[in-house]
């Protein structure tokens, strides 16, 4: 017989910021729509007022609550006492469901949900590395190390969640053939993102918004707009927008190179908000897995100019000639020039909108997710089905 008891889910990340803090509210809103108690537990030393305001908005459906302690980047010893923090207080909320995020939100998923289990209880471990670990080059001692835990991990947990076929196919390179289940669903987004977001009269060119850091290429953007502003021959515009640990060295490039007054500057925003402000975004990023602001921007009918890294060609088409390779603001440059100089350009780059929104809806990711718990929890057995 099928158990259709409402699940208690918890999702364990570091940092309360991106993509996978996008990934995560909108889970917790939808899994607690349909019945599901959920709860978070995540970093408390990272965030500021706008992700406070993010937090207030998800309190609603997070009738297991939300737990901050302090996880650090990097691994350090004082990983163990956040370790032991979360355990009391994930063991005092009973999950059925234990989904960690992120290479340090996946290890306290997989360790305290094995605690558990050596416990009998039931509960089960899931992992979605988002990027993340997989970055990192095997042939680097930082890199080996990391790869070889997530090796290690592994076993702990009973499926890996891959947000598309990129980040499987790395996982595969990187660190093995998964020796548990393994399943990709994508990334998708709330029906109300896809609603075509106008821009105002004084938008600008081009937009970046995101995390400001090397990793996600603000430094390439502002190198390509110089460039692009050269061979279109006339000044543009452009914004960029969100907070990062190199927000001042941007802030400096842009004034050497005499850009101050054609680049603004904001702190960060909603995404819908932003995309108002302009014609055209850009994605540079170094590094990705499935980058949310790639599918909020189609949903609101704007154009992307990317890197052709993570997940962003299985989004766009293999194809497209939004596509630059990572790190060359040269490549860059010329997509977006294209951008300002092609009349016909969002038609050629634009994807077709029914495949793309049953494709990327949070409903569809949601539903797939509530599907894989059950199978999980289903073939578990001789256990308790809540901690007590």
């Amino acid at each position: 017989m099928t158990d259709d008891r409402p699940l208690r889910i918890i999702h364990c990340f570091r940092s309360p910021i991106g993509g996978i803090f996008r990934h995560v509210r909108d889970l917790a809103e939808f899994h607690a729509k349909a019945g599901h108690d959920v709860g978070i537990v995540c970093d408390s030393l990272t965030g500021g007022s706008f992700e406070d305001s993010l937090f207030d908005e998800i309190r609603p459906y997070l009738s297991l609550g939300l737990v901050r302690v302090p996880i650090s980047r990097a691994v350090s010893p004082r990983d163990i006492g956040a370790f032991w923090k979360s355990y009391r207080e994930i063991k005092s909320l009973q999950p059925d469901v234990l989904h960690g995020h992120g290479a340090k939100g996946g290890a306290i998923a997989r360790l305290i949900g094995s605690a558990l289990r050596v416990n009998r209880y039931c509960v089960a471990r899931l992992y979605s590395p988002h990027g993340g670990s997989l970055h990192y080059d095997r042939k680097t001692t930082t890199g080996f190390s990391i790869l070889a835990a997530e090796r290690m991990l592994e076993r702990l947990g009973d499926a890996l969640v891959f947000v598309c076929d990129f980040e499987r196919d790395a996982y595969l390179t990187r660190v093995g053939k998964p020796r548990i289940r393994a399943e990709r669903i994508y990334n998708g987004i709330h029906d109300r993102d896809f609603e075509t977001v106008y821009s105002r009269e004084d938008a600008v060119d081009f937009l970046y918004i995101g995390m400001l850091r090397d990793l996600k290429g603000p430094d390439v953007f502002v190198d390509a707009f110089a460039r692009t502003e050269r061979l279109v021959g006339r000044p543009l515009s452009a914004l960029m927008i969100g907070d990062g640990p190199d927000k001042e060295k941007y802030q400096k490039m842009m004034l050497r190179w005499g850009l101050g007054r054609r680049i603004g500057l904001l702190p960060a925003m909603k995404a819908h908000d932003a995309f108002a402000l302009t014609r055209n975004v850009v994605v540079p990023s170094r590094a990705e897995a499935m980058p949310y602001i790639v599918l909020e921007a189609l949903a609101a009918r704007k154009p992307v100019i990317a890197s052709r890294v993570g997940g962003i060609p299985e989004v766009l088409g293999p194809n497209s000639i939004a596509l630059a390779e990572p790190g060359d603001a040269d490549a860059l440059a010329r997509v977006m020039v294209n951008a300002v100089s092609d009349p016909g350009w969002f038609a050629k780059v634009m994807p077709e909108s029914t495949a793309f929104k049953q494709t990327f809806s949070a409903s569809v990711m949601s539903t797939s997710l509530l599907r894989l718990y059950r199978d999980i929890l289903a073939t578990q057995s001789g256990g308790n089905r809540h901690a007590s």
